[in-house]
């Protein structure tokens, strides 16, 4: 098929269907890698047993301490197989109320998965930065590309909750924190969206801010407001007027496509009561730094006491067994 004359007439359908021959074939690849390696695990241990050798002992264990992650690791992909799943993602933070204590957390998430996106080998792009009034961010847009981005990524969305000594606070007071996660797939070529342009108010405006390497201080920002929803989305990363309204389109086009999915997502929870509300406004995780340490997803009753090494980017425990327990 590929080989064909007429696959290249369409270059748009031609890079899609690429993208699902890489995806493919890397699954594949990846299987006969980790067939290999059990094989090869049972070699050792069975040479181990015969030989009595310690050495061998030791070597074998740790061989398969470390199949065993990465077994699990593509348990989970094979699990992601929702028609979006294989997405980037648009992922966005919004500090909630609470000032300086809350941009400040937002900011504190928006190097978390930054930092796990640099873990996993994705590609961050910005697209919206919106910096604090005195340390932190109001808000944050990106996208993260990667195979099966959204798929990991949707695990994330919701309300996550700080608690730790503030250090904005003179007197040293406990405080707790909000910021929101809100993730989007990023539309295939073949997913159309239709928009009416009667339904848009498109403003320009000049980015302001604290200034950084993330503002971008000329007059070409876009801010698109869809009348009907009151969805509201900007950027203002790219020097070209033209460039921020069509990534800021692309940001409107994921999350009106988004709330037609909720829509549905709704319909079936009604059908289904046992099912849990995982609604975008519902708590999912907690963060505490004060008394104690401790990362809880509260969907999964799942905890974590190294909570610098969660803030540094290692989410993965939280995100797969998010994903295994049916609670994405």
């Amino acid at each position: 098929m590929i080989a064909g004359e007429s696959f290249w007439e369409d270059p748009g359908n031609a890079k899609i269907i690429l993208k699902e021959r890489s995806i493919l074939s890397g699954t594949i690849e990846r299987w006969h890698s980790l067939h290999a390696a059990v094989e090869e695990c049972e070699i050792l241990f069975d040479l181990a047993t015969e030989e009595s050798d310690e050495k061998f002992v030791e070597e074998a264990h740790k061989l398969s301490e470390k199949l065993e992650i990465k077994i699990k690791t593509f348990s989970v992909e094979l699990m992601l197989d929702g028609e979006d799943d294989k997405n980037n993602a648009i992922m966005s933070i919004n500090a909630g109320a609470g000032g300086t204590e809350a941009q400040d957390w937002a900011e504190m998430l928006f190097r978390m998965y930054s930092r796990w996106i640099e873990h996993k080998g994705f590609k961050l792009n910005m697209i919206d930065y919106q910096a604090g009034d005195e340390a932190g961010i109001k808000g944050v847009t990106f996208s993260v590309a990667g195979n099966y981005a959204y798929g990991y990524l949707k695990t994330e969305s919701g309300v996550h909750r700080l608690v730790r000594i503030s250090p904005f606070n003179a007197n040293g007071k406990r405080h707790t924190s909000f910021a929101s996660v809100f993730i989007y797939p990023e539309l295939d070529e073949e997913i159309e969206v239709e928009i009416d342009e009667n339904d848009l108010r498109i403003d320009t405006f000049r980015a302001s801010g604290a200034g950084g390497q993330h503002v971008n201080k000329t007059s070409s920002a876009i801010r698109i407001t869809h009348a009907p929803t009151g969805i509201v989305v900007q950027c203002q990363q790219e020097k070209s007027q033209l460039r921020n309204r069509e990534l800021a389109m692309k940001v409107l086009g994921a999350r009106l496509y988004q709330m037609e999915k909720d829509k549905q997502k709704k319909k079936l929870q009604a059908m289904h009561d046992t099912k849990d509300d995982i609604a975008w406004g519902s708590q999912i995780r907690s963060y505490v730094m004060h008394p104690y340490q401790m990362v809880k997803d509260h969907r999964i009753n799942m905890d974590v006491g190294n909570v610098e090494s969660v803030l540094d980017g290692h989410l993965d425990p939280f995100i797969e067994n998010v994903l295994l327990s049916g609670n994405a």
